[in-house]
């Protein structure tokens, strides 16, 4: 099969494209033809030398952890899945690739309604949103600062944050104002006096802050949320401890993705994709990734 892989760590250049060979479904397994992945500034870290918990040494390394495909081979003891499924799910490496083995409990059908490509880019932010907000306890009568809000995980948890009641406050670029605004937030440009502009949209206080962007984001949050655990940062994991601030809990699953892909079937939850890169052209996609800039998801698609 054809797969994006690396085989030593670096900047994208080193991504290129590698015949591996085919897997096989084990038991609990199925196989998955794929046709989308999503890009995350996970897979930039793990082609950058960042190995993630339980994963062994060793070349080739295939990055990518959320997907959509064709189930096309069944292993032993998996119930309920057939071939010719279409799915959506979510692992840790290697897809960005033709085919992937993955755990039966780690897929979802995929609806008609939902897009190879917003399927592929659909897990990671969807689920990462939906679990912070769901650790932050976020509910009616909150007023949410999420930065970084125009970005995938941003963009779902604004959407989120309203179906369940609050209000929300998101930073951004000045070119993001406006898709922001399409989402329901009220948007805040970042740069200095930011704390004061934020005060001046929410004069009874900010209740809750999810920091997709860190550095200054993070110290704003600090000075406007009274409650340090009512504070969640996806991107200075080192500072969460000493600040006494949490962090996203490793709590993914197939339920709780189907739930999201329910709200996208109901026209209640939305992700914009930004751009697509054939496989191809993985080591451009993270080059877009690695700007830090634009809103909503990178695919990458394999016809």
């Amino acid at each position: 099969m054809r797969a994006a892989a690396f085989t030593e760590f670096g900047g994208p250049e080193v991504l290129r494209l590698m015949e591996l060979e085919t897997p096989q479904a084990g038991t609990g397994q199925v196989r998955v033809r794929i046709k989308a992945a999503g890009v995350q500034p996970y897979d930039c870290a793990v082609r950058a030398g960042w190995t993630p918990p339980g994963i062994g040494p060793g070349f080739p390394r295939v990055p990518g952890n959320e997907f959509a495909g064709i189930v096309d081979q069944v292993g032993p003891e998996v119930t309920g899945v057939t071939v010719g499924a279409e799915v959506l799910g979510f692992g840790q490496l290697n897809c960005y690739a033709e085919y992937l083995v993955i755990p039966a409990d780690q897929i979802t059908p995929k609806p008609e309604s939902l897009p190879w490509t917003v399927a592929g880019g659909f897990t990671a932010g969807a689920q990462t949103a939906h679990i912070a907000l769901q650790t932050l306890g976020v509910g009616p009568g909150d007023v949410l600062l999420v930065h970084g809000a125009a970005g995938a995980v941003g963009t779902v948890a604004v959407q989120l944050a309203q179906l369940w009641g609050a209000t929300v406050i998101g930073t951004a670029r000045e070119e993001n104002h406006d898709y922001l605004r399409g989402l329901g937030a009220t948007p805040v440009a970042y740069g200095d006096g930011l704390a004061d502009r934020v005060r001046a949209l929410a004069p009874s206080g900010v209740s809750a802050a999810l920091d997709g962007a860190g550095g200054d984001a993070l110290r704003v949050s600090l000075e406007l949320v009274p409650d340090r655990k009512r504070i969640l940062t996806l991107v200075e994991h080192d500072q969460a401890e000493p600040l006494g601030i949490l962090v996203t809990p490793a709590l993914r699953s197939a339920a709780r993705l189907a739930e999201l892909v329910d709200l996208h079937h109901r026209n209640l939850l939305r992700l914009h994709i930004r751009e697509t890169f054939p496989l191809s052209r993985a080591a451009d996609a993270h080059r877009a990734m690695e700007t830090g800039h634009g809103r909503g998801k990178i695919v990458i698609t394999i016809p």
